[in-house]
């Protein structure tokens, strides 16, 4: 298993002027790749398509040039996040028409980039992500009606991505809505009926919160208090409904709280691989959604360190203990 580092947690919440200004895909680069843990370093890089790492316009001869850059690390290119948000190239996923269309272009770009990257060399795996750019509120006027806008902009997505030999991948978060809860996922998932190529992202973080119920109390599996056997009783039911369509995978801490920065809202906080209050064994959790991970096309998986401060990131140690953790994970597959 290819073990990726993930570049947008050097974007999202970030913002100039604060304390936690963006940091350049170079120095996050420099950070991936001085990593190192008994000999065993990063293999490549998931990363995200917008502004300030990447113009989703660029010219395919600077598009190339982040690629040289990239490998000249030593790193390989996996997972993209197509730059579906409002703000960004896209829209709200089940939006009026002119949003829907903004969210399919984003889509688009994001293949264009991917075939240039496969051209080049430097990717030979990974999905692209997204997510319903939506949020819960919004989503809860209409569950049905908005359970199927978002089906239908994930299916016009996805004949996009099909045309350029891609899969898309939707990141379940407590954030989105339709995406927002277990089985609001499975619906969309269902709804949207493409199981080869529209798919689910599972990140340790964010799918804590679904057994919790944070933003859909109907739909939780656990309580304040919870023993382990009932832990693990509840993650069975998650992942047994959630694997077969989980096409990406990210490896990441979670204490049980919430976080958000700048235009982030809030979603589960991402904590340090050896964070003494994190609430999961993250190499055991990891092994319920990689259960035969090669049939379901993962070939590598990432971490992701969303909403880490600055001074936490740029700290060498960070990437170590996040590195070891990793290949515990790969160790328990």
């Amino acid at each position: 298993m290819k073990l990726h580092n993930a570049m947008w947690p050097g974007l999202v919440g970030k913002e100039a002027g604060t304390d936690h200004p963006p940091i350049s895909l170079e120095h996050m680069l420099e950070l991936t790749a001085a990593a190192e843990v008994n000999g065993r370093k990063f293999d490549g890089i998931d990363y995200f398509l917008f502004h300030p790492h990447t113009d989703p316009d660029a010219s395919e001869s600077d598009i190339r040039k982040i690629a040289d850059l990239i490998a000249g690390h030593g790193l390989k290119v996996g997972s993209l996040v197509a730059p579906i948000w409002p703000g960004t190239v896209g829209d709200a996923a089940m939006g009026d028409a002119e949003a829907r269309a903004k969210f399919v272009l984003a889509v688009e770009k994001a293949c264009r980039i991917a075939k240039i990257f496969n051209e080049h060399g430097v990717r030979e795996y990974g999905v692209i992500r997204i997510d319903s750019a939506s949020s819960v509120t919004d989503w809860a006027k209409d569950p049905a009606g908005n359970t199927q806008k978002i089906a239908e902009t994930f299916r016009e997505a996805g004949k996009v991505a099909e045309q350029h030999g891609e899969r898309l991948a939707a990141e379940g978060e407590i954030c989105w809505g339709g995406m927002h809860s277990w089985k609001a996922m499975l619906d969309t998932l269902e709804a949207t009926g493409m199981p080869n190529t529209v798919g689910f992202q599972a990140d340790l973080a964010h799918t804590y919160l679904y057994l919790m119920g944070y933003n859909a109390p109907e739909a939780a599996l656990l309580r304040e208090g919870y023993s382990e056997d009932e832990f693990w009783a509840a993650y069975k039911t998650m992942t047994d409904a959630l694997r077969p369509w989980t096409i990406d995978f990210h490896v990441a801490q979670n204490d049980g709280s919430v976080h958000g920065t700048g235009s982030h809202d809030k979603t589960g906080r991402h904590c340090q691989a050896n964070d003494p209050n994190g609430k999961l064994d993250i190499a055991k959790c990891s092994t319920f959604w990689l259960k035969d991970a090669a049939a379901r096309g993962i070939k590598h998986i990432c971490w992701d360190g969303c909403m880490f401060p600055n001074e936490v990131l740029e700290k060498a140690e960070t990437w170590e203990h996040i590195l070891k953790a990793m290949v515990e994970v790969e160790e328990a597959l």
